[in-house]
């Protein structure tokens, strides 16, 4: 199936690795260049030449903290014109509801609220003015289905699915469409960090915390990056023109919802 992607240009945030990454390649094996960045200039470079040499595009690469307003001046002073904006940061740490004050919100808004939303405001219009565009924001299942470990989170994350949910609505009539991807459970970085957090917590291994994760998953597994990047490059495509304000799971069935 042709996405009707090739040709357009995407910025991907905190690409270089995990779920941006997944979508990063997705995007491209749909012949889309890209703009993609993260905090470390090895980790990025590193990563836009594996992107270039297996599919082609082109692919431009920036060093730069998204959560920071310097960081995006400096990523969108690369970016051009931007038709697919995929909204990515690392979650905040996890813990309990004391352990967290004033400082710790602030931060967590600035890097899962603030930034996608700043990020919005400075790249839509021109989709708009052009008639088309996708911004596809990647939040977390915890908005549907909160993890009390992950409060910071479920709290930032939950505020840009409410300005998500209004917004979508009125840049639709233009052409450019506006959804969240809620991963759960993933094979990254960051579920290796929660498994370890949940091993010492419980006084358990590795191994053993992982599995007793895993198995209240249907799927009993983790999902793969590269299955998240598709659904993400799906809702870029010209099939899914029809699709705004909407947040899909993918979690394995995980949620218990029939709606």
């Amino acid at each position: 199936m042709d996405f009707g992607l090739k040709g357009k240009r995407a910025l991907v945030c905190a690409s270089s690795k995990g779920l941006g990454r997944g979508c990063a390649e997705a995007l491209a094996g749909e012949g889309v260049n890209l703009v993609i960045n993260a905090r470390t200039e090895a980790d990025i470079e590193a990563t836009a030449q594996e992107i270039r040499d297996t599919y082609g595009v082109e692919v431009v690469a920036v060093a730069a903290d998204v959560t920071t307003e310097e960081g995006r001046e400096k990523l969108l002073a690369a970016c051009g014109q931007i038709d697919i904006l995929v909204n990515n940061a690392g979650g905040p740490p996890p813990g309990v509801w004391t352990d967290w004050d004033r400082e710790d919100f602030i931060k967590a808004l600035d890097a899962n609220m603030l930034t996608p939303i700043a990020l919005i405001k400075a790249l839509v219009p021109a989709m708009m003015e052009r008639g088309w565009g996708r911004v596809v924001n990647i939040t977390s299942r915890s908005v549907k289905s909160p993890l009390a470990p992950l409060g910071l989170s479920n709290s930032a994350r939950a505020g840009l699915t409410g300005y998500v949910a209004g917004t979508s609505r009125q840049i639709a009539h233009a052409g450019v469409t506006m959804n969240n991807l809620l991963p759960g459970s993933h094979a990254t970085a960051r579920i290796d960090s929660l498994d370890t957090n949940a091993a010492k917590a419980q006084n358990i291994g590795f191994d053993e915390a992982r599995a007793k994760r895993q198995a209240g998953n249907p799927m009993k597994r983790d999902g793969t990056a590269e299955e998240f990047g598709a659904a993400c490059a799906f809702l870029c495509s010209r099939q899914a023109a029809f699709i705004t304000g909407q947040n899909l799971l993918l979690d394995g069935g995980e949620f218990h919802s029939t709606l």
